[in-house]
């Protein structure tokens, strides 16, 4: 797991989520086939988060891009091939429709959620290019019934994080000692 995925992880566990990183997505042939990658080895998602109490599973992309121009509403908006390639989950349907219904029978068959568990895609975002690319992509989330962890949301959470309780934890940790500063 890379810094950015500890980061929302931990804020999701404090959600009441628990969290797997790296999760691998044990696709069939049959479905290798439908996505039109028969050698492909198993999908790796990001990271899975699941919330027993309301039965949410949501899968969740991590784009930190915190040293570069930002995610890009082109990558989501159907303006750009190549961006979209990043996104593949998001912009190819036939890719996502297998690999979300195949996680959610192998969560279920493992015991690890509830029977039809609401599965959502989620993109959390360190860095979005501009407000205008913020906006598109807002709305091209909220048309698709996605959910957009956006910096603005992240920075509100290591916030909270930093008024809270101490934790062992790097992001607990780091925001504390960064943002207490500010505020104290």
């Amino acid at each position: 797991m890379d810094s950015f995925e500890a980061v929302v992880a931990t804020i999701l566990e404090r959600e009441g989520y628990w969290v797997r990183p790296g999760f691998k997505v044990e696709l069939t042939k049959a479905e290798k086939r439908a996505i039109g990658k028969p050698s492909s080895p198993r999908w790796e998602l990001d990271m899975v988060a699941y919330k027993g109490g309301t039965n949410e599973l949501l899968v969740v992309e991590c784009k930190s891009f915190l040293d570069s121009p930002g995610v890009r509403a082109v990558a989501f908006d159907g303006s750009s091939d190549k961006e979209a390639e990043r996104y593949k989950l998001f912009t190819q349907k036939r890719l996502r429709t297998v690999v979300l219904r195949r996680l959610q029978k192998q969560l279920e068959a493992s015991g690890a959620s509830r029977p039809r568990a609401s599965v959502q895609l989620c993109l959390a975002a360190g860095k979005v290019k501009s407000r205008g690319d913020l906006s598109t992509i807002r709305k091209v989330f909220t048309k698709r019934g996605w959910k957009l962890f956006e910096p603005e949301w992240l920075r509100a959470k290591l916030l909270e994080l930093a008024k809270s309780g101490y934790e062992d934890e790097v992001a607990a940790v780091a925001a504390k000692l960064i943002l207490r500063s500010q505020t104290d």
